[in-house]
């Protein structure tokens, strides 16, 4: 059962989170690149809600059932191309920030598959999805039956 619903009592709040929202829109990140981002980040910090919307949102993209399941283990498969596997790795590194950083060997394969706009546009992607994540599993959101 949801602890609170932000969006009601703290209306601004949402609506800042909903400008950064549009913003992303606005951007060149390939559609597809953003869902994995989103998922792969709701997946480390356990957010239900949001794997279970962004999940929804990949398949609608054409994402493969196949590379969603094996998202939590892409290092082990052949599903992803180095551009993915580039930017599951920033996605990850950022995510688990506190545990080291962002490692130079995680940001050179990413500056070196994907130019500077790109790249800032996946870190405030990456940014914007773990304080969704930090919103919703903080309130107990919960993906509807």
């Amino acid at each position: 059962m949801s602890r609170i619903k932000i969006d009601q009592v703290e209306p601004a709040a949402y609506k800042a989170m909903y400008a950064l929202e549009n913003y992303l829109k606005t951007t060149g990140i390939d559609p597809r690149h953003k869902e994995l981002i989103k998922i792969r980040a709701s997946q480390i910090n356990g957010c239900a809600f949001c794997i279970d919307m962004h999940t929804k949102d990949a398949r609608k993209l054409g994402e493969t059932e196949q590379r969603i399941y094996a998202l939590n283990a892409w290092r082990e498969t052949p599903f992803f191309d180095e551009q993915e596997r580039a930017l599951l790795a920033l996605t990850e590194a950022v995510t688990l920030i506190s545990s080291n950083h962002v490692p130079d060997e995680v940001w050179n394969k990413a500056a070196a598959v994907f130019d500077e706009v790109y790249l800032s546009q996946m870190i405030m992607a990456i940014a914007t999805i773990n304080a969704w994540n930090r919103i919703a599993i903080s309130t107990r959101m919960e993906p509807a039956l």
